[in-house]
């Protein structure tokens, strides 16, 4: 006979000052000092960086990244626009939209945090109902954040494929 898995604890959000890289822009780096980012979300989407990268060549004033998103993804500030992004792979020029801001950003990972755990391992039919809520709950805090292929949309996509039972946090 099978044991069933042992309960993980529920994630809690929880914000994290951090120090931009010197090369940051210094509006940016106060923002982010004072904004500060989630310590981490569910699963692997989200994993904030020990130490933030400067990274020049992409956007119009360039990207500070402060987490990885899958295995060779960033996540970012643009120091432009002050929007959060999502860069696919580490040799990315290009970046996607993720939020309007980190405020919002850090709003929609506490939000997805609070709703965890979504739904049992056996509890197909539940997937897309969740994936729906969180979709909601989402585009509540920030209307731009379920761009088409973005961040929060796979997100959504993973849940309602199953990819988020609670025993797989």
């Amino acid at each position: 006979m099978s044991q069933p898995l042992p309960q993980l604890p529920k994630p809690e959000f929880v914000l994290i000052r951090v120090e931009a890289p010197s090369e940051a822009p210094a509006q940016s780096a106060i923002d982010l000092g004072e904004t500060g980012i989630p310590a981490g979300m569910i699963g692997y989407e989200y994993r904030p960086l020990s130490k933030l990268v400067f990274l020049a060549g992409i956007g119009e004033r360039g990207l500070i990244a402060f987490a990885t998103s899958g295995l060779f993804g960033r996540i970012a500030v643009d120091v432009a626009t002050g929007h959060v992004v999502q860069i696919p792979t580490i040799d990315s020029a290009r970046a996607r939209h993720v939020n309007s801001d980190l405020g919002s950003f850090s709003q929609c990972v506490a939000a997805v945090i609070a709703r965890f755990p979504f739904y049992a391992e056996d509890d197909e039919d539940r997937y897309e109902e969740v994936a729906e809520e969180l979709r909601d709950l989402i585009s509540d805090i920030d209307k731009t954040a379920l761009a088409d292929n973005g961040f929060w949309e796979t997100f959504c996509d993973d849940v309602a494929i199953g990819d988020y039972a609670d025993w797989d946090a």
